[in-house]
C-alpha cells in the first residue's frame, strides 16, 4: 500500500503507520471518525505481552490524534469466551473453579477475596487502571454485552444463513499440515484456545460440523451454562435452532431470531466485529500468521459480512529479563500493573514507542532496569539540548505525553540507580532518604521528598521487591578492626586520602571525584587526569581500593555505587567505619 507524504517531522514507525490509516481511512469511511481496535481476554492476569495488543494500536491512534483526526481506539474484551482452565498462581483460586470450565468467562466467580462480580471483571479492573496511568484513551466493549443483548443478532442470523460460504472458506485449510511451531508473542492465543480445547463439537476450531451440517455458533447450555453443546438442527426460515449438551444432556430448541446466550465461533466472530465496527487498523501477534490461523482465515471470511480486514502489522514477543517468555495460564507473569509499581509510565511506554512491532524486546525486573533509567534519562537530555536523533525524539514525544497532553512526572528526575541505592540503605526511613539525596547537589537541595516523587517510590518498590535479600546493603555497625589492623602502608595511605577529602568533596560530583582520585594521585597523577593519561594498572589499583571501601563499610566486595554509599552513611559514620 503506498505511503502519503511525511508531514510531520518525524519518520518513525507511528507516522508511517499513521500515514497509511488516515488514507485507508478517508477511503473506505470518509468523513467518519478513524476506527483502530484492540481485542483482550481477561482469562486470567493481563500480563505485558498482552499490552503490546493495545500499545500499538494506541501510538498509531494518539499519532492521529495529534494531526487533528477524530480516532476511536476500541478495546473488545473477550469476556464471553469460555472459561478454559484454572490459571496457576493466581492467588484465592484453586481447582474447585475447575468446575466452571466451559462458562462464559462473566459467569465464573471472581477469585477470593475479589471485590468484583466476575473472573472477568475482576482481571479487567487491574487492566483498566493501568491503561489510565498510562494515558490509554479506549472505548471498551464488553462482548458479553454485545452478544447477550442482541447487539449481534443481524450479524449471527447472516452468518448461519451463510455457513456454507463460511465452511468452504475454512475447509481450505483442515486438511493442511499445521506449520511448524513459532515463537508467539503469547504462548497461545487464548481466543483460540477457547475454540480448539473444548469438548465433543467443540473441538473443532472453527464451529461445530457433523451429520447435520457445519455451523459457526455456539449456545451456551441452557442449564449448565457451558458450551459443551452441539448443534443438531437449524431451519433459515424460522430460525429454530435445537442443540443438545454433553456436559449434562440437557437439549433444548429456541428460535436464534430472540435468543443471545451464544456466540459466533472465533474464526468467524473476529471478522464479524471488524465488518461490524468498521475496524481499519488493529495488530495481531506472530501466533495469527500463519496459515489457517485466525487473521489469515478472518481475512477472507470478512468479506462475507460486508466488510474488509483491517490493516494490522504482526507485533513480536515480548520478554522480561531474566524469565522466561509469558503465559497466561502458568501463572507468575508479570503484568503492566507489576511494572508500573517499579517504573514511571513514560519509561513503560517508551519501551514500546521505540521498536517497531515486528521486533521483540525485554522489559526489565532485574538489575538491568537501571541501565534503562540511565539510558531513558540520557535521551530525555539530548532531547532537552537538541541534539536526538529524529525517530529518538519522537519516541521521546510519544512517552511523555499523548494528545491530550503531558502525562504526570517526577519534578527532580534524580538518576533511579541512586535513589535505588538510597532507598536500599534507608530502609524505608523517609528523613534520611531526603537527607542524602539533599546531599547529592548541596548547591540545590531537595525541598522534600515529594520533588523526587514518583520515581522515588518506583525505586524503593523495586529494591523491597526485586532484589534478593542477600544482595541488600546492610552498612555495618562497627568498625572492621581485624581488617583495619591488617592494612598495609599504601592502603592505610589510600583511606587517609579519603577522609581528608571527605569535607571538600561532601556532594555526589565531589566524591565521585574523590574516590576515582585517590588511585591516581597515590600514583603520582593529578586526580583529574583521564583515562588516556593514564596507565591500565590504575584501574587495576581503583578496583582494589573500591573493594576495601566495600568490605569496610558493608562487609562485601561490591555494593551501590560509592559516592551514593558515602551520602547514605555520612560523615561521621564513615570517619569512624574507615578507622579516623
Amino acid at each position: 500500500m503506498p505511503i502519503v507524504a511525511q508531514s510531520t517531522e518525524t519518520t518513525d514507525w507511528v507516522s508511517r503507520f499513521a500515514d497509511e490509516v488516515i488514507e485507508e481511512s478517508e477511503r473506505r469511511a470518509p468523513g467518519k471518525p478513524v476506527v483502530v481496535a484492540s481485542g483482550l481476554s481477561p482469562s486470567g492476569p493481563i500480563h505485558l505481552g498482552n499490552l503490546r495488543e493495545v500499545m500499538t494500536p494506541h501510538l498509531v491512534a494518539d499519532e492521529i490524534r495529534r494531526r487533528g483526526h477524530q480516532v476511536r481506539h476500541l478495546i473488545s474484551w473477550d469476556d464471553y469466551d469460555r472459561y478454559r482452565k484454572v490459571p496457576a498462581g493466581v492467588a484465592g483460586v484453586d481447582e474447585t473453579w475447575s468446575e466452571h470450565i466451559g462458562k462464559p468467562l462473566t459467569s465464573v466467580p471472581a477469585p477470593a477475596g475479589s471485590p468484583h462480580p466476575n473472573w472477568a471483571e475482576h482481571f479487567k479492573a487491574a487492566m483498566i487502571e493501568s491503561l489510565a496511568e498510562l494515558g490509554v484513551e479506549f472505548d471498551g466493549i464488553s462482548q458479553t454485552e454485545q452478544y447477550t443483548s442482541g447487539v449481534y443478532r443481524e450479524q449471527i442470523l447472516h452468518a448461519m444463513k451463510h455457513r456454507g460460504d463460511i465452511d468452504a472458506v475454512l475447509a481450505q485449510y483442515r486438511t493442511k499440515k499445521a506449520p511448524a511451531k513459532k515463537q508467539q508473542q503469547k504462548p497461545v492465543d487464548e481466543a483460540e484456545l477457547e475454540a480448539a480445547e473444548g469438548s465433543g463439537a467443540a473441538a473443532e476450531d472453527d464451529g461445530s460440523s457433523g451429520a447435520a451440517g457445519y455451523f459457526p455458533y455456539k449456545p451456551y447450555c441452557g442449564n449448565c451454562e457451558k458450551d459443551f453443546t452441539t448443534v443438531t438442527s437449524y431451519d433459515d426460515g424460522s430460525t429454530e435452532l435445537t442443540y443438545a449438551c454433553s456436559a449434562c444432556g440437557f437439549p433444548e430448541t429456541v428460535r436464534l431470531n430472540e435468543f443471545n446466550r451464544g456466540k459466533l465461533v472465533w474464526k468467524v466472530d473476529w471478522p464479524m466485529r471488524w465488518a461490524y465496527e468498521g475496524v481499519i487498523f488493529e495488530p495481531s501477534g506472530v501466533d495469527h500468521s500463519s496459515p489457517g490461523s485466525s487473521f489469515q482465515v478472518g481475512g477472507q471470511i470478512v468479506g462475507i459480512f460486508g466488510g474488509k480486514q483491517p490493516i494490522g502489522p504482526m507485533y513480536a514477543f515480548v520478554g522480561i529479563s531474566g524469565m522466561a517468555k509469558m503465559s497466561s495460564s502458568k501463572g507468575g507473569v508479570p503484568t503492566p500493573a507489576d511494572a508500573l509499581k517499579i517504573m514511571e509510565p513514560q519509561l513503560l511506554r517508551w519501551l514500546y514507542a521505540r521498536r517497531r512491532p515486528n521486533q521483540s524486546f525485554k522489559i526489565a525486573f532485574d538489575q538491568e532496569i537501571q541501565r534503562l533509567y540511565d539510558e531513558w534519562d540520557r535521551l530525555d537530555a539530548k532531547v532537552a539540548d537538541g541534539s536526538a536523533l529524529p525517530a529518538d525524539a519522537a519516541a521521546h514525544s510519544r512517552a511523555v505525553r499523548t494528545a491530550s497532553g503531558d502525562l504526570p512526572k517526577t519534578p527532580r528526575p534524580l538518576p533511579y540507580r541512586t535513589l535505588a541505592s538510597v532507598a536500599d540503605i534507608t530502609a524505608g526511613h523517609e528523613d534520611q532518604a531526603l537527607r542524602i539525596l539533599s546531599d547529592l547537589d548541596p548547591a540545590n537541595p531537595l525541598a522534600g521528598l515529594d520533588e523526587a516523587r514518583p520515581r522515588y517510590d518506583k525505586a524503593e518498590a523495586w529494591i523491597n521487591t526485586h532484589v534478593p535479600a542477600d544482595q541488600r546493603t546492610i552498612v555495618r555497625a562497627e568498625p572492621d578492626a581485624e581488617l583495619l589492623k591488617s592494612l598495609d602502608e599504601q592502603a592505610q595511605q589510600s583511606l587517609r586520602l579519603l577522609l581528608d577529602g571527605l569535607a571538600d568533596n561532601w556532594s555526589l560530583d565531589g566524591l565521585t571525584h574523590l574516590v576515582y582520585g585517590v588511585p591516581k594521585v597515590q600514583a603520582g597523577y593529578s586526580a583529574d587526569a583521564t583515562a588516556k593519561e593514564l596507565p591500565p594498572e590504575i584501574k587495576t589499583a581503583q578496583r582494589s581500593f573500591f573493594a576495601l571501601l566495600y568490605h569496610l563499610l558493608v562487609g562485601r566486595d561490591t555494593g551501590p555505587r560509592l559516592p551514593t554509599l558515602l551520602l547514605a552513611v555520612g560523615q561521621d559514620r564513615v570517619r569512624s567505619l574507615l578507622g579516623a
